[in-house]
């Protein structure tokens, strides 16, 4: 199990990934500008490995720039597949190189891997990586894909149910980065853990939330992750908003890494300090001096 961290880990580990795959390279692409990402899989083609690429059939404003990116993987020697159009967006964005699933929340631009928080994961969990592949098989032959129970969340089949179920079972934290909290159901359970005496923070927006937010501070935020009490973490391309449970292609993954969860936890619990307000941040430094200079106790 690999994490990736955005901005810190830049386009590098998907890279990696690519030029170190022998046998296959299956991505979903929603939006890039790294051509970097092109170079490498048509190197991966030139020596054999099998590429295939799903491009988004839409995407704001880009269009065109999908339909001339669909070209040059073509003349690379890429198999190109374009999704359907029957969801409002293909958001998702995760790859399948050899035996491993890799699931990003940011997308291959200089925005997302130069000047955003984003988070990608990787796992060779085989019940994971067989449903991810099942997800590409059905997306690039625009067949229905037929959800399972597990950890892959994929919406509009199940990502509703996968993202209430974790999150009812928080019993004393629950960490969440989402740039945009809208859905009434998950505003009120989210209010309901809370008042449950959950340690319920969100870095990002939530409407109408009486929750604890604050929007982040230091940089552009990407990221959708959940950290449940220091244990378990959802990352994926889903917000708590109905367009992005109901109606759009979205894939994220639920993981059980003791690792992952605490890397996560430190990273929110700095990202939220940097982010408070200037009063709470002037109180905190405060605290943290007055701490460093007392006398130990006799």
């Amino acid at each position: 199990m690999k994490l990736t961290v955005q901005p810190e880990g830049g386009i590098t580990p998907v890279l990696r990934a690519i030029k170190h795959a022998k046998q296959r390279v299956d991505l979903a692409i929603f939006r890039t500008d790294r051509k970097e990402i092109e170079k490498a899989l048509g190197a991966a083609v030139e020596r054999g490995v099998r590429v295939r690429v799903l491009v988004a059939h839409t995407n704001h404003g880009g269009e065109n720039r999908l339909r001339k990116l669909e070209r040059r993987l073509l003349e690379l020697g890429v198999t190109v597949a374009r999704t359907g159009d029957e969801f409002l967006r293909y958001h998702g964005k995760y790859m399948i190189a050899d035996d491993t699933l890799h699931v990003f929340t940011f997308n291959f631009t200089r925005a997302d891997t130069k000047k955003s928080r984003g988070f990608g994961v990787s796992t060779r969990d085989k019940s994971t990586l067989k449903q991810a592949c099942e997800l590409f098989e059905a997306d690039c032959t625009r067949q229905p894909f037929a959800s399972k129970n597990g950890s892959l969340v994929v919406s509009p089949e199940n990502a509703r149910d996968s993202l209430t179920s974790f999150i009812k079972d928080a019993k004393r934290q629950l960490l969440i980065y989402d740039v945009n909290i809208q859905d009434s159901a998950f505003i009120q359970l989210l209010k309901a853990r809370a008042a449950a005496g959950v340690d319920v923070r969100i870095i990002g927006k939530a409407k109408g939330s009486e929750i604890d937010v604050r929007p982040l501070a230091t940089m552009r935020l990407h990221a959708r992750a959940i950290v449940r009490d220091g244990e378990k973490v959802f990352v994926g391309s889903q917000s708590l908003r109905r367009p992005e449970l109901n109606l759009r292609r979205e894939v994220g993954v639920v993981i059980s890494n003791a690792a992952v969860a605490r890397t996560l936890r430190d990273l929110f619990e700095a990202d939220w300090k940097d982010s408070a307000p200037k009063e709470e941040a002037e109180k905190e430094i405060e605290k943290d001096e007055k701490e460093k200079t007392a006398s130990p106790a006799a």
